[in-house]
């Protein structure tokens, strides 16, 4: 298994992109010139961000190849960059708005890499991040716990998982306040409204269950994975009395302003 797969993570694109329209509206920015959105994805995000603000220059960047294959069909006009968001923290250049929508919770040393993304804030920009929240939340409790099963303890050695990872709303004020002029914070618990528990399933397939399907070597192997992580789901996720199951998800918001 390699590589992400733009149509499995655009199956919930209503649900992920609501996030990123949260997130550009509360942005206040007089002149908006140059945007750049790291962890584009597929180009949902950038899609957003073009509608917001539809004069601008916009270039997109992803450590996936296929997301920006997929992004570069559906805006062939814009600027697609495949590459790493720390590298390119550490490089050069000003945009008005640095964006980033639920990509940085795969990017290591939050404390070092949030004021260099600041410092590429041009003066009267907006560093824009959201990224979910959710880390101890039961469904991933639930996948680390079928991990851990007689079953399948033999498969993921520790350190084979690579999940992704958040700190507290504090973290984020106290890396970032030395360097901005104001600070906007704050979390939202959405609360989804999916057909069934296997919809929960789907919807880990395009983000936090990918690192442990990865580390499976084969698609039978990954199937049963998948299929032991509904099993454990089901009892916690039940349809409520109109059919649907309620699938809350909280995500953290941060936009600074350089000083």
């Amino acid at each position: 298994m390699s590589g992400w797969n733009p149509n499995q993570y655009l199956k919930f694109a209503q649900e992920r992109t609501q996030p990123c329209r949260d997130l550009a509206a509360r942005i206040e920015v007089a002149q908006v010139r140059r945007v750049i959105d790291l962890g584009c994805g597929p180009g949902n995000s950038t899609a957003v961000l073009r509608d917001r603000w539809p004069d601008a220059d916009f270039t997109g960047l992803d450590s996936s190849a296929e997301m920006i294959d997929r992004a570069r069909r559906d805006a062939p006009r814009q600027t697609w960059i495949t590459g790493d968001i720390s590298e390119w923290a550490a490089g050069s250049g000003q945009f008005d708005i640095v964006f980033s929508n639920a990509a940085m919770q795969w990017v290591v040393d939050h404390a070092a890499v949030y004021p260099r993304l600041l410092s590429r804030v041009s003066p009267g920009g907006a560093l824009a991040i959201q990224i979910p929240g959710n880390i101890g939340a039961l469904p991933h409790r639930l996948m680390r716990e079928v991990a851990a099963m007689p079953t399948w303890r033999s498969r993921f050695p520790e350190g084979a998982v690579r999940e992704w990872h958040h700190h507290q709303m504090e973290f984020y004020y106290d890396v970032l306040a030395p360097f901005a002029a104001r600070l906007d914070l704050w979390s939202t618990e959405y609360l989804h409204i999916l057909p069934d528990a296997e919809a929960i399933v789907e919807w880990y397939r395009g983000t936090g269950l990918r690192p442990f399907l990865e580390v499976l070597e084969t698609d039978t192997e990954r199937h049963r994975f998948a299929a032991d992580y509904l099993d454990a789901l089901r009892p916690h996720f039940p349809k409520r009395p109109s059919g649907a199951v309620l699938f809350p998800f909280l995500r953290i918001f941060a936009i600074a302003y350089p000083a």
